[in-house]
């Protein structure tokens, strides 16, 4: 999934803002508080040049999806947020579009969960 794939996607779920920040990041967020990223943050996946297009997609995730997504090839803690739970995929054959668009629905949902009832209720969430 590019960057423009990426954005088209989280552009489609209910209640989000984006902005453009962090040296170009494309950060996506619910209610302010951010579920995904596309930036260029963290190592190149290698030296393979087709499988690196310098754009890294994090998301927030769960416990559970947090410690079985970082044991796969191609996915690490993400850069300054793995402390929250949140997962940066270094190579683009790690997970095909369908479950990254799948993690990233997951994320939003659950950053959307910790807001206020006020806040979901005036966001129609």
């Amino acid at each position: 999934m590019n960057r423009a794939q990426f954005d088209a996607f989280c552009a489609s779920l209910r209640s989000v803002t984006h902005v453009v920040q962090w040296g170009g990041s494309s950060v996506w967020k619910v209610g302010g508080k951010i579920f995904a990223i596309c930036s260029t943050w963290g190592k190149p996946a290698g030296d393979d040049a087709a499988t690196d297009s310098g754009d890294k997609i994090s998301f927030k995730c769960s416990d559970l999806s947090y410690s079985i997504l970082c044991e796969q090839k191609g996915i690490i803690p993400a850069p300054y947020l793995a402390r929250a739970k949140w997962v940066q995929i270094q190579d683009q054959t790690a997970l095909s579009e369908t479950e990254i668009c799948s993690y990233i629905e997951d994320a939003h949902a659950l950053i959307a969960a910790k807001l206020t009832r006020v806040k979901r209720t005036e966001l129609g969430l």
